[in-house]
């Protein structure tokens, strides 16, 4: 049982990290994004969170909060002008082997942080049936017509694997409680795990889903891959938080637990 519990793990979380081959989507429309204001040489997938409308009325703010690819390729360049946007955290998703194969370029004086989405620190452990989890998302993938099926098993694993709620928890308090200046997040892409982290973020914020969809379509267009992603992976990481939790609200209390005091310290920091 225990085998063929690593085994569904390992298929898992190994399509998060990687995976190409997938169908064309239309690319959509961001609504409401403000133009991308950095842009790094060495980080295609380099972009502010900010500049969406939220359903009450706000804006989140941009210059807070920053999502990309991997960091190692920055220039010398690229570093002044993360200095100069004031990034002081820079907290990487990323594996242990990928962090060790190519590791950040971090602005002079910026904290470091890992959040592994993946790692199995805090054991080999699931919210549901792992073995259902994943038969429900190799049907779905086949359903949606999906040609990279481990990125459609990946996303729900997101939502699913006690491992990953520990790096996203931790992402989020990190943000949260950086009021030194603003923070980059990023695992290798900028496109999964880091899609799925700004989904969790503009969702607390209260940004339409419409939005945040658009929003990780354009990873697509900043990769200039119109591969890179496809909808319904992202579709079904949220529906994996409605079957375990309810909604968005319930999986960041009881799946990531954050507590009062963070989500309103999120609010506080990125809403105007």
């Amino acid at each position: 049982m225990r085998v063929r519990k690593l085994l569904v793990a390992v298929t898992a979380v190994t399509a998060v990290v990687g995976g190409v081959n997938v169908p064309a989507w239309a690319t959509i429309e961001a609504p409401g994004v403000v133009a991308n204001a950095v842009t790094l040489e060495g980080a295609k997938n380099f972009r502010d969170v900010g500049g969406y409308a939220t359903t009450d009325g706000r804006m989140v703010r941009t210059g807070v909060v920053f999502r990309s690819n991997k960091l190692s390729r920055l220039t010398d360049a690229d570093l002044r002008l993360l200095t100069a946007v004031n990034v002081s955290l820079d907290v990487d998703l990323r594996n242990v082997k990928e962090r060790r194969d190519e590791p950040d370029r971090v602005p002079p004086g910026a904290r470091y942080q890992v959040a592994d989405v993946v790692s199995l620190e805090h054991g080999l452990r699931f919210h549901d049936n792992a073995a259902v989890t994943l038969v429900k998302a190799i049907a779905a993938g086949l359903l949606n017509g999906s040609d990279n099926l481990g990125q459609s098993i990946g996303y729900p694993f997101m939502v699913d694997f006690v491992g990953a709620d520990h790096a996203f928890g931790d992402l989020l308090r990190a943000i949260a409680a950086n009021g030194s200046g603003a923070t980059v997040f990023h695992c290798s892409a900028g496109k999964d795990r880091t899609g799925w982290g700004s989904a969790i973020l503009l969702s607390l914020l209260g940004v339409p889903r419409a939005a945040i969809e658009a929003d990780f379509m354009l990873s697509n267009d900043k990769l200039g891959d119109p591969k890179a992603v496809e909808l319904s992976w992202l579709r079904a990481a949220f529906d994996e938080v409605n079957h375990l939790y309810g909604s968005m609200e319930a999986y960041a209390r009881q799946g990531l637990r954050l507590d009062d005091a963070t989500i309103a310290a999120l609010k506080a920091r990125l809403l105007v």
